[in-house]
């Protein structure tokens, strides 16, 4: 091997300017306090290694979605992040309204209606050690990309999911959307090798609780809506949401309850119907867990009354929308 290079700033810059990956052109804009400002250039869309969270996971993030020109949910994120800042301790280094406004300018840099943002707050570069005190400040990084298209098949004829092998995280971790994410990076390349399209975690009493990225809820036999409780898995934004419009189904005497319970697997194999929430895809009907049939195998009614419920939601002016578009 040849003995490495010692490269210049000028050097690096050339490399940086030169490197062009097909994955690039789903990067639409980057908003850096490091930086202090917003790229656009996906070769630099880049953060110090000596950053916390990359050599150590110490940071929290947001993920949410920008449909039709309004941010959806945007407030329920930020809420969450402020509670897992306030359990890690970490410090939001911007107010609510002034992180609101960096969301909106990197959006509308982006030019596009459509895309998903992602928020990182970071303990901030300083040290290579686990001591938070070594960094020199929290940053915050905001990353707003092209929306990842799940296939239609998966909405027309639904997935598949496997229970996981990989333990359920302490309730204390499980609350916080944290960026130590191994286990949940363990049950997607679980998913991948096992063909399925979500692996599910289960307690040790045999309940269910998450996929890697996602929540799951069933429809009971008696037309309960039920999700895993939130002491023990991350309290979604986007199921969360969707038991608040499925009042609405409470209403027309369609469903008998919404609530949290524990569900062991029996019952959700059971049930009427089994579903994923997450905030790229909505919502997803499940036709077979660990190789049994979910009711009749297709997606059912609850289901297609449950996207229709979210997709009107998030395009409509509303408390829960907030438009940044003219």
């Amino acid at each position: 091997m040849d003995r490495p290079l010692i490269l210049s700033p000028e050097e690096i810059y050339r490399r940086l300017c030169e490197q062009s990956y097909n994955y690039h052109s789903k990067y639409l804009a980057m908003y850096s306090s490091w930086f202090g400002g917003i790229v656009r250039d996906p070769s630099f869309m880049l953060m110090p290694i000596d950053d916390h969270m990359v050599h150590r996971g110490d940071g929290v993030f947001e993920v949410f979605k920008c449909v039709g020109g309004r941010l959806y949910l945007v407030n329920q994120h930020l809420d969450r992040l402020e509670r897992s800042a306030a359990v890690a301790e970490l410090k939001i280094p911007m107010s609510r309204q002034e992180l609101l406004e960096v969301v909106k300018q990197t959006v509308l840099s982006a030019g596009e209606k459509d895309c998903l943002i992602r928020l990182f707050v970071s303990r901030g570069p300083g040290g290579f050690s686990a001591r938070p005190s070594e960094s020199i400040g929290s940053q915050v990084y905001i990353v707003v990309t092209t929306i990842p298209q799940h296939p239609k098949e998966h909405y027309a004829k639904g997935v598949k999911v496997k229970t996981s092998r990989i333990p359920m995280k302490p309730p204390f971790f499980a609350s916080v959307k944290s960026c130590n994410y191994l286990p949940n990076v363990l049950m997607s390349k679980e998913a991948e090798e096992e063909g399925v399209e979500f692996t599910i975690s289960v307690d040790e009493r045999g309940n269910i609780g998450e996929g890697p990225t996602e929540n799951i809820g069933i429809i009971t036999t008696d037309y309960a809506f039920l999700v895993p409780r939130f002491n023990k898995v991350l309290r979604g934004i986007t199921i969360s949401r969707m038991m608040e419009l499925a009042g609405e189904l409470i209403k027309a005497k369609v469903l008998s309850h919404i609530g949290e319970a524990d569900i062991p697997l029996e019952e959700a194999y059971r049930a009427q119907e089994v579903m994923m929430f997450g905030t790229t895809f909505d919502v997803l009907p499940v036709v077979m867990f660990n190789n049994k049939k979910i009711g009749n195998g297709q997606p059912g009614p609850f289901y297609k009354k449950f996207l229709k419920l979210l997709r009107e939601d998030m395009s409509t002016d509303s408390e829960v929308t907030l438009k940044i578009y003219d």
